[in-house]
């Protein structure tokens, strides 16, 4: 299954308009012209696939010109993230790329700096320090920082970096199930500092991205900021993927464990261990798979039900409402 069509909390879309929509020149057709129906704005538990976030992300930032969608006291014009990589490609090693990156945001906003150190423990610690007010945006703002530092750095290397420690300053928010597709590694809230923490063998990786690959980066944002990390949960993840080409086969706990070449009993421990379980992740891909097919496809909600490997429609209707508040149908009709 494509990262893209795992789906994320409407409520991210909800944050990312709470500036824009109060913009004198704000038009509704900047969100229906990406095919994003604004009744699901107003539907508890409605989901977007992460492509789509994605797709809405860039075309208010094209918009409004500001990258960062009126969350700080100036805007971040259009081509920022542009020019921030082009100072980070020519670096020999990371160390130096985000030691430009710092610099970088110490020039261009007022509200928030990076800073570099290291720790007693032997870390490498990239914090964000909050200089100004950020206001009701503050969590968001914070969320999207650490994306963004951890997505470059990860892209300037050409590896994904598994962070020792992710924190924030704030309370576990209601959405922070949702952050382990965001955040490649372990979250601690009401923490002094919002900082990333790694290992400081990443420092020392050669820059082996160019402006050729960069147009691309570019072109994807913020796709590349988060992503699921197979290093990380890799149990779940071999599980997810070999569901995902068999959705519509009744299998279990034990076909799965036997097909992965594990016994029953381990599978279900590894799982355990990675904060998972066999029906969750079954659940989850169910639900994301059901969403991209009534956001992409005309496919009768029957159909998807069985495609889904549901007993019947009625069966697809009631667990669909228990992800998202509403019927499929209903979820559909939204949408148009």
């Amino acid at each position: 299954m494509k990262f893209e069509t795992q789906t994320i909390s409407v409520r991210f879309v909800q944050a990312l308009l709470s500036n824009v929509v109060t913009r004198t020149d704000y038009d509704p057709s900047w969100l229906s012209n990406t095919g994003f129906a604004p009744e699901l704005l107003n539907l508890q538990g409605a989901r977007i696939t992460m492509e789509k976030f994605a797709e809405l992300y860039r075309t208010l930032a094209i918009h409004t010109d500001d990258e960062t969608l009126g969350m700080f006291s100036l805007p971040l014009r259009n081509g920022t993230l542009k020019y921030l990589c082009l100072c980070m490609l020519s670096a020999p090693v990371l160390s130096v790329a985000l030691n430009r990156f710092c610099n970088f945001y110490r020039l261009i906003n007022v509200d928030v700096q990076f800073e570099v150190s290291h720790t007693p423990e032997g870390l490498v610690r990239i914090a964000l320090h909050e200089v100004g007010h950020l206001g009701s945006s503050r969590v968001l703002a914070l969320e999207l920082m650490l994306m963004l530092v951890q997505g470059v750095s990860s892209w300037m290397i050409a590896k994904k970096i598994p962070f020792v420690r992710i924190c924030f300053p704030f309370p576990k928010p209601e959405h922070a199930a949702e952050y382990k597709h965001l955040y490649p590694g372990p979250v601690y809230f009401n923490e002094p500092t919002t900082a990333l923490y790694m290992d400081p063998a990443y420092m020392n990786e050669p820059i082996r991205q160019d402006q050729n690959s960069l147009r691309k980066f570019l072109r994807n944002a913020p796709m590349n900021w988060f992503y699921f990390l197979e290093t990380e949960r890799p149990n779940t993840y071999r599980v997810r993927s070999y569901l995902t080409e068999r959705m519509g086969q009744p299998l279990g706990l034990e076909q799965v464990a036997s097909a992965l070449h594990v016994s029953t009993r381990t599978l279900a421990r590894r799982l355990a261990d990675e904060g998972s379980s066999f029906q969750r992740i079954k659940d989850t891909l169910r639900r994301d798979l059901a969403v991209e097919l009534l956001n992409k496809t005309r496919i009768p909600v029957a159909d998807i039900a069985h495609k889904l490997g549901f007993e019947d429609a009625t069966a697809f209707n009631r667990a669909f409402r228990q992800w998202t508040g509403s019927a499929p149908g209903a979820y559909r009709k939204r949408l148009q």
